[in-house]
């Protein structure tokens, strides 16, 4: 008796977020992914040599860029109300 009361007050559930928000969302992490893999890398096996790679352009320009606009990428994503309709 108790488990056809809760199948009865069961509601149809549903998901926070739409398709388009986990369509950014995917966008977003893959931007972030990006990023930190061109981040990645530039040192040196011996502690004794300095390796000026570690300043490139890539590391310290692109890839927290990359990052950032993940980021807001996530944020827009979160933000977005596809059901919306303007009136």
């Amino acid at each position: 008796m108790g488990e056809k009361k809760r199948k009865e007050q069961q509601q149809k559930t549903y998901f926070v977020f739409h398709r388009k928000n986990y369509k950014f969302m995917l966008i977003g992490i893959a931007f972030i992914t990006l990023g930190f893999i061109l981040m990645m890398g530039g040192g040196s096996d011996d502690p004794a040599v300095f390796n000026p790679e570690i300043y490139s352009w890539r590391r310290i320009r692109l890839a927290p860029a990359l990052i950032l606009i993940g980021f807001g990428i996530e944020v827009y994503a979160i933000l977005l109300n596809p059901g919306k309709t303007e009136e």
